[in-house]
């Protein structure tokens, strides 16, 4: 990631084609290792190919990616009051825990006796 970060940070300063030389240049000025065959094998996928291009390749390929955890259906207040009434229902159900919490103390101890 690092090479590929140093290549687009050569493409962004001006240098459409970047060397070898300029991706090891970029990353030992920040005390980076780099692995040569890396930077060769980055080299020679993106030879003659414009960088907007694969960058525009790479976020189709992205957007069919799924970005992790389960769907969540949201639905939109449909009139001057629609959503008031589910988070007093939420509301409620937390005090309703909070005094179970507290129930719990009137046991006779807690739990720093």
């Amino acid at each position: 990631m690092k090479v590929v970060a140093a290549y687009l940070l050569a493409v962004l300063g001006g240098n459409a084609s970047p060397s070898a030389e300029d991706v090891k240049g970029i990353l030992s000025s920040v005390g980076a290792d780099c692995d040569e065959e890396r930077i060769e094998l980055l080299l020679s996928q993106v030879s003659g190919k414009d960088i907007t291009e694969l960058i525009a390749a790479g976020r189709e390929k992205l957007a069919s990616v799924p970005a992790g955890g389960g769907a969540v259906a949201v639905s939109a207040p449909t009139g001057a009051g629609g959503g008031a009434a589910p988070a007093a229902a939420e509301s409620k159900k937390e005090e309703k825990v909070e005094d179970k919490e507290e129930s719990d103390d009137d046991m006779g101890f807690g739990l720093f006796d």
